[in-house]
This record gives structure tokens, C-alpha cells and sequence, in this order.
């Protein structure tokens, strides 16, 4: 497919932005200035300043000469890329592809966007009236190449589409400054009386090299077409993304519902081809006053599944608003893996945390009270309980060693063993009862003690006796008694855990 391009040209690109800001100032001409080398210079004139003589890089005392009316307005460094990369942002709504063209310009790449809007001429219609309802002064041009895009949006008079192929009859008549060459290159050709493309392009090339230097044939051939030239998108293109356009802005749930549904059908038979899975995606809503709503779902294993993935975005319609509606839908997928498939075990009725089953339902958990609520334990090689397990790093990780099942462990087991008050007899008998946050619990049934030493490669410190008890309500608990008992009672009891 042939490549096409819009380059967009903002002939007072901060000069209307202050407009913007400060409407008392449509009908009066005004000026931005800084200063340079100790005196204060023109960096932008508006529309009327610039009919009355004002030009760029006058002193600002030669401006107040010629119109001793005019109004200076200090300038804003960094303004016009600023500027640029907020519009650039915007325009993605038009096409995935594009870039800022300092200092006064944007280009996009249009190729296959412009039949979403009736064709190129309504699709470049389209454009430039949405970007001068926000009141900027604006040209734009489409052709195959930048610097023809470029060339037609400065220089040309009447119509700026320029048919697909006919890039180099277009440039051939506009003046040399719209190859985009250096200004001392541009000053030495009209010396020469070579003010127009034709008037030397077909000179030997040899020659044209010699004496203005090998960029000015470079910059023909990209605007002809004979070397490549691309944009350099302001944002990388996401692989995968699917993108929805809408005629009419699209303002309640169901319409929103639809489009979410529309997207995931499209990706998901995308991936499947490929035998890929989603693991995080973004639902971007690009809305008509230019804010942006987004929407963030994961996966704990790699899924295809549309109705899955949709009931994870479903989740959080809620959190969209549509304001004035929205115009453009785009799903990008920022991480996408190889499926992988599981081999059936006729012996075995559980796959564990591989069935898929499994995984949908936590992600669906996770989409309703967030991914921070779950957690999956793997055993670690300690003997205090405390430390004998560890936060895996995902659903699928391999334990490094099997969990000690020869012994009951509670169901729950408390962050810091809690001290508690216990009667109990001596020498080494379980406990008879024992107070817990102001409550007496009598005890009926209990089994222990069971020793547990810790590591003394970790530090000093006195063992602990472990007691499975259960009171007079049913309830169990475990308990221990930190180091020997003796006579002064100087060892200490203590509440680590409790049992279903």
C-alpha cells in the first residue's frame, strides 16, 4: 500500500495559543519577546502585527517604531514544543503514527486511516476543522512523502491533496525553500536567480553537489519519493493495537459495552492466529473536549478468551465518564506472551493453579477488589513458622522445596506472635487456660509440646514450645512457651495462630 502523509503547519502557533488565553487581544496586534545578546527581540508576531511591517528577529525598539500601539508580551520558553507534543497527542485519534515537526508542526501518517472518514478529502476536511475550532491558524497537506506534505502546506496556492504520484509535479513549481534546505543554501540559489525547484533540479547532479552540498538532492528525493523518509512516532506503536473510531460520540455504558466487545473480537482472533495470550492491556477513550479515560485489566496467565477478558473491563465501566462523548476507542496490549498449552492427565481430575478455570476466576476477584488482595505463598527453608514460607512471585512459580505436611499448622497464622496470660502446670504440662485481648479462655483439649529451635546461623535466641489447644467453645489455637520453664517464671507465653 502506497505510503500518504499530512503535515499540518501552524502559521502562529504561540501567538494563538496566547489568543487563547486572552481573547480581549483578537483585535490587537501584539508581539512575544525575550531577550538576545542584551536587547529585547521579536520571537513571534500575530496576524495583524505581521500586515503592519512587524516581522520575526526585529528588536522590539524598531517594532514600537513602526507601530507605536502594538503590545509586548514576554515569551515562554519551551512554548511551541510544548504545544506541539499536547496537539501531537491529540491528533492520535486520527492516526496511531505521529510526530512533532519543530518549531511550528506536526506530521502524521495517514496510510489506511482515511476511509474511516469517507475518503481523503473529507477525512483531511476533518482535520484541519477540529484543530481550528480550537482556534489555532492552520494549512495541512497530503501527499506520499513528507517533504512533499511539508512542501504544499508552506508554499502552495489552491487545493493541498495532492493525488496519489503526483508528489513530484507538486514540488517542481514551488520555490527552494520548500525542499526544507538550510537558510545559506536557500540565499545562494536566488543569488543565482534559481528561485524555483524546476529552475535547477535537472541540472547535472554532480554539479548541484558540488556547489550547494549533497542535502539539497537528499531533500528532493524524499520529497519525490526516490528515499525513504518515516515519522518518528511521538508515541512508540503498540504491536497488536486495535483501534475504533466513532461516527457519532459515544456517551452511555452500553454503547462503551459494545466497543469494548468489538475490540477484544478483533484482538482475540489476532492472537489466537498466533497463538498468543493477553496478559495487560489498556482500554484508551479518547473523549471530544481532548481528555482521555483509561482502563487497565491483567491476567494471571495468557488468555485469548474475549468473553473472559471482556468481563474483566465490564468491571470497571463504572470508572469511565464520557463527559461530551466519546470519538475513538484504541486497546493496547503492553504485554503479550506464547500461550501455553497443557496437557491433559486422564489419572489426574485437578490441574492445580495451571487450570484455566482457576485463573479466570482470580482475575475476576482481582478486577473487583484489585490484584493486591491476592496472594500465593511457596514454603521457604526456615524453622520459625514465621519465616517458612515466602511471597511467590507469580501464580505459576515452581516451589523450590515441598511444604511440611508431618505436623498441623494453623489455618491462619498472626504476622508477630501476640503475648498472652497462661496458667498451667509444671514441669512441661500443656497449658489450662490462658487470657487473649481481655477474654479467659478455659482449655479442654491439648496436644504439644513440639520444639522448635531457631537457625543459629541467623541469630541467638531460646527455643519455643508449641501447643495445639482448643477451649470449651470449640475453638483452636496455637500457642507457645518461649524457652525453659522454671520456678521464677521468666519465660513467656504467646499467641501465634489460629486453626479453622
Amino acid at each position: 500500500m502506497q505510503k500518504r502523509f499530512i503535515s499540518i503547519w501552524f502559521c502562529h502557533l504561540r501567538t494563538d495559543w496566547f489568543l487563547r488565553r486572552q481573547p480581549c487581544l483578537k483585535d490587537i496586534p501584539f508581539v512575544l519577546s525575550s531577550a538576545q545578546h542584551g536587547r529585547m527581540v521579536v520571537t513571534a508576531a500575530n496576524a495583524l502585527a505581521q500586515t503592519q511591517g512587524i516581522s520575526i528577529g526585529m528588536s522590539v525598539a524598531d517594532a514600537r517604531a513602526i507601530l507605536p500601539s502594538i503590545q509586548v508580551i514576554d515569551d515562554q520558553p519551551a512554548l511551541s514544543e510544548k504545544l506541539l507534543t499536547g496537539i501531537a497527542g491529540w491528533c492520535i485519534r486520527f492516526t496511531p503514527s505521529v510526530s512533532t515537526d519543530p518549531p511550528d508542526g506536526i506530521l502524521l501518517e495517514v496510510t489506511g486511516c482515511a476511509h474511516l472518514w469517507g475518503g481523503e478529502a473529507p477525512y483531511l476536511k476533518e482535520i484541519q476543522q477540529r484543530i481550528q475550532a480550537f482556534g489555532y491558524d492552520i494549512r495541512a497537506g497530503m501527499a506520499d512523502t513528507i517533504g512533499a506534505a511539508w512542501a504544499v502546506t508552506r508554499f502552495a496556492q489552491g487545493s493541498l491533496l495532492i493525488e496519489p504520484g503526483g508528489q513530484k509535479a507538486a514540488v517542481l513549481n514551488l520555490p527552494a525553500a520548500s525542499l526544507r534546505l538550510e537558510g545559506d543554501v536557500v540565499e545562494r540559489l536566488q543569488k543565482l536567480g534559481l528561485r524555483q525547484v524546476h529552475s535547477f533540479i535537472n541540472m547535472p547532479r554532480m554539479a548541484l553537489r558540488r556547489r550547494f552540498g549533497s542535502q539539497l538532492l537528499q531533500r528532493f528525493q524524499q520529497a519525490t519519493g526516490e528515499e525513504e523518509e518515516d515519522v518518528q512516532p511521538l508515541h512508540p506503536l503498540i504491536p497488536y493495537q486495535e483501534r475504533l473510531p466513532c461516527m457519532e460520540p459515544i456517551m452511555h455504558a452500553a454503547g462503551i459495552e459494545i466497543a469494548i466487545q468489538r475490540l477484544l473480537d478483533a484482538l482475540c482472533s489476532r492472537l489466537q492466529k498466533e497463538q498468543k495470550g493477553l496478559r495487560v492491556a489498556t482500554l484508551n477513550c479518547y473523549r471530544l473536549d481532548g481528555k482521555l479515560e483509561t482502563v487497565r485489566i491483567s491476567t494471571n496467565r495468557p488468555s485469548c478468551n474475549a468473553t473472559h477478558l471482556f468481563k474483566l473491563f465490564q468491571l470497571k465501566i463504572d470508572s469511565i465518564e464520557p463527559a461530551l462523548g466519546i470519538e475513538l476507542f484504541t486497546m493496547d496490549p503492553s504485554k503479550v506472551e506464547d500461550l501455553k498449552t497443557l496437557q491433559e492427565k486422564l489419572w489426574e481430575q485437578q490441574e492445580g493453579v495451571d487450570e484455566v478455570a482457576l485463573a479466570e476466576l482470580l482475575d475476576r476477584i482481582a478486577g473487583k477488589m484489585g490484584d493486591h488482595l491476592i496472594h500465593r505463598y511457596l514454603p521457604d527453608e526456615h524453622y520459625w513458622p514465621e519465616r517458612s514460607f515466602k511471597l511467590a512471585e507469580s501464580i505459576h512459580q515452581k516451589p523450590a522445596t515441598p511444604w511440611k505436611l508431618d505436623r498441623p499448622r494453623p489455618l491462619q497464622l498472626l504476622k508477630r506472635p501476640e503475648p498472652i496470660e497462661v496458667t498451667a502446670p509444671i514441669p512441661d504440662y500443656p497449658p489450662m487456660l490462658f487470657r487473649y485481648k481481655n477474654k479467659l479462655h478455659k482449655i479442654r483439649k491439648a496436644d504439644g509440646p513440639e520444639r522448635i529451635e531457631q537457625e543459629w546461623w541467623l541469630q541467638q535466641g531460646q527455643h519455643r514450645d508449641y501447643y495445639h489447644v482448643e477451649d470449651e467453645e470449640g475453638r483452636r489455637y496455637w500457642l507457645f512457651r518461649l524457652g525453659h520453664y522454671d520456678v521464677a517464671k521468666t519465660y513467656q507465653w504467646f499467641m501465634h495462630g489460629f486453626f479453622a
